[in-house]
């Protein structure tokens, strides 16, 4: 998730790219040493590659600068004045670093630019920019870029509930009902995101509910005595102010989340509760909705098979941030930290 300053190419640039490949360079190393995201380079070699023909009558894929830089002028012409974003170089730019480098979503970036009051010379909606994605009018921005594109929002099948059920605690029906609400903050979900199979480490993410803040913590393994150690280390890094931040925690029915004693008592004042623990009921993952929606967020970084075991602290640091400062829809294009921190600070 390294951040680099967005530009397009230049001769000098495409230059550099022939060389590096000639050389065999992997396509990192020649982004890193030109200071653009990968994507740009694979974005740039399909659009030069051409079928070469060699002395033995055997056809190979090379990529040519001066057909790279054709296609470049070509496409900044065919702009022209009929595009209002044409016109608008730095917007037409910024729209392409926040999707193609920082992984927002048409409307993510739109939104933020009204939120913030980020001026351009130019404004275009939602459906305009669609529109530019699909037709090809970007340079370095393409259908494929945008997030969950043809994925469908998963359906879920509400199970009976039944009076008498295996929970290590208080049931989620007994939950008060300004938390479904979402009336305050201080409410939370946590869940589990696992990794490779056969591999121990594991996330535990905390998603609070009204807010979306999201907490990442890397565990060893899946098990009910590592998540009361990590909520014990949350507790401390929070100190007094757990108990107000942390009011409650809804969870599944999963044996790490079967020590509620643990998960409820504080480990900094003994006989003291620092927070309430609420089960779901089994099979229904959409009692924890909040957590759904935020772990498909981090499994655009971390997709399934991650190994964990090789993920730093600082690369899951780094997701963590980009989830609570991305601009939400539901929260009218304001980040999690825009909600979360000032609410956190008051309590002091």
């Amino acid at each position: 998730m390294k951040r680099r300053r967005f530009k397009h190419l230049s001769w000098d640039d495409r230059l550099k790219i022939e060389s590096g490949l000639k050389h065999g360079d992997p396509v990192q190393k020649i982004a890193d040493d030109i200071g653009v995201h990968r994507n740009t380079i694979y974005n740039e070699i399909k659009r030069g590659q051409y079928e070469h023909l060699n002395s033995d009558l055997t056809t190979e894929t090379r990529y040519s600068p001066e057909i790279a830089e054709a296609a470049y002028r070509a496409n900044l012409a065919a702009k022209g004045p009929d595009l209002k974003i044409g016109t608008d170089r730095r917007l037409a730019e910024y729209i392409e670093s926040r999707i193609v480098n920082d992984g927002y979503s048409p409307a993510a970036v739109l939104g933020e630019i009204k939120t913030r009051g980020i001026e351009f010379d130019t404004t275009i909606c939602k459906a305009t920019l669609y529109s530019y994605i699909k037709k090809g009018v970007f340079l370095n921005l393409e259908q494929c870029h945008l997030p969950r594109k043809g994925k469908k929002k998963r359906s879920y099948t509400r199970v009976q509930k039944k009076a008498a059920r295996a929970s290590a605690g208080t049931s989620i029906e007994k939950r008060p009902p300004e938390i479904d609400d979402r009336a305050e903050l201080g409410d939370w979900e946590m869940d589990c995101v696992v990794g490779k199979k056969r591999t121990k480490e594991v996330l535990l993410v905390l998603s609070e509910r009204k807010s979306r803040k999201e907490i990442i913590i890397k565990m060893k393994d899946k098990t009910a005595d590592s998540v009361v150690r990590a909520l014990d280390r949350l507790e401390r890094r929070y100190g007094a102010t757990f108990s107000k931040v942390f009011k409650t925690i809804t969870v599944d029915n999963g044996t790490e989340f079967s020590d509620v004693k643990g998960l409820e008592r504080s480990c900094l004042h003994k006989g003291q509760s620092r927070t309430k623990v609420y089960y779901c009921h089994p099979y229904s993952s959409y009692e924890r909705g909040t957590n759904e929606n935020i772990n498909g967020m981090i499994r655009r970084w971390f997709p399934k098979g991650t190994d964990f075991g090789k993920v730093t602290a600082k690369a899951i640091k780094a997701v963590e941030d980009w989830i609570n400062t991305y601009p939400r829809g539901i929260l009218g294009f304001f980040t999690a930290d825009d909600i979360f921190l000032p609410w956190v600070a008051s309590l002091a």
